[in-house]
């Protein structure tokens, strides 16, 4: 009996096992999203380290490149970059819990544990709003950064492209990923 019992949390991840493993898969994704000729300007295949680096930087939300945002990437790389800096701002597991809530599955005690350790919470209870509360808010407050940038934005680059700067840039702000779309000037 005690060996089935150490088989059974052999097969049992961490919670920490999982945010290890949520951040390397959506670096992963990442990586060849942005390998894809849709992705750069020039509709060619960028290198694996190249998208790579630009998905961990992203992720991760440093800031750092190889590829500049503005003139390499295509607007599809954009929003790949977009999407990575915003799911690495809120948390992987933060972004991964609002999907299974938007889809209707109920939050299980091993979901509400693996949250409270991502966020550092004090406790378990709660968790779910929580997190309701820190997206809601966090889009909130990136929606007001937006439309405090989209008239000088619009002003200046037109409407469209206004309002994609001013999205990608309060997002980038909020979540301190130091990426832009003015390129190397």
């Amino acid at each position: 009996m005690l060996h089935k019992n150490r088989v059974k949390n052999r097969n049992h991840m961490t919670s920490f096992q999982v945010i290890i493993i949520s951040f390397f898969c959506l670096i992963l994704v990442g990586t060849l999203l942005l390998m894809l000729p849709i992705s750069s300007r020039q509709r060619c295949v960028t290198r694996f380290d190249d998208a790579m680096f630009t998905a961990v930087s992203a992720t991760c939300v440093t800031g750092l490149v190889v590829k500049d945002t503005a003139t390499y990437w295509s607007l599809f790389g954009q929003a790949v970059i977009l999407m990575l800096i915003q799911i690495g701002g809120m948390g992987v597991i933060t972004i991964g819990l609002a999907i299974i809530r938007a889809s209707g599955r109920k939050i299980g005690l091993w979901q509400r544990s693996t949250m409270q350790e991502s966020i550092s919470a004090p406790q378990v209870g709660g968790i779910v709003k929580l997190t309701g509360f820190i997206l809601k808010t966090s889009l909130i407050i990136e929606l007001i950064g937006a439309a405090l940038l989209a008239p000088v934005f619009c002003n200046d680059f037109g409407v469209a492209k206004g309002l994609w700067y001013s999205l990608f840039h309060s997002i980038s702000a909020f979540c301190n990923a130091g990426f832009d779309l003015f390129g190397v000037r």
